[in-house]
This record gives structure tokens, C-alpha cells and sequence, in this order.
């Protein structure tokens, strides 16, 4: 009767054992997938204007990169610039001589 219980606590753990590598096996795979996901994801948006999707180009302006867009002339900066933009008060308006 022992030998029984102590085989069902055995095939009880092998069990949990099996299962916990599944699920962590499974785990790393969704991981690799929503990885692939946010760079397929980042590879069809990555410089594409988020109003109307057109290309992006890089205008240097001083020393600030704005991003441009080639279809609605929409401009776009990136983390810091708007810092760089306030810093610099003449900045908005030279920019507007770039687009007219």
C-alpha cells in the first residue's frame, strides 16, 4: 500500500514537472513571437507619417533631425527635440520659411 501511494506521488510530481517545462517552453515561444510581432510591426511603420502614412525624410535643421513627411508635410520630432525646439525661439519660426 505504501509502495502504491508513494508511486502516485511519484507519477504526481513527474507530472507537475512535465507540465511546468511545457509551460515554460511555451512561455519563451510566445516571448519570441511578440518579439517578432513588435518588429515586423516596426518594420511597416518605421519612418511612415502617423497622420497619412507617407515616407518620412530627415531634414537637418541646425542641430535637430525633424522628421518631414513627403505627403501632408506634417513634421515630426523625436524624444528630446521638443526641447531642443523650446530652447531655440526662433526655431518655429525659420521652420515655417523651410515649408512655405
Amino acid at each position: 500500500m505504501s509502495s502504491e501511494i508513494s508511486k502516485k506521488n511519484e507519477d504526481i510530481y513527474i507530472a507537475r514537472e512535465q507540465l511546468e517545462r511545457k509551460r515554460a517552453k511555451l512561455e519563451k515561444e510566445q516571448a519570441a513571437m511578440a518579439e517578432a510581432e513588435k518588429k515586423k510591426l516596426k518594420e511597416l511603420h518605421h519612418m511612415h507619417c502617423p497622420k497619412c502614412g507617407s515616407q518620412l525624410v530627415e531634414i537637418k535643421f541646425r542641430e535637430i533631425l525633424v522628421d518631414t513627411c513627403t505627403g501632408c508635410h506634417g513634421v515630426w520630432l523625436d524624444t528630446g527635440e521638443l526641447d531642443q525646439v523650446v530652447e531655440d525661439s526662433s526655431f518655429i519660426n525659420s521652420m515655417l520659411k523651410i515649408f512655405k
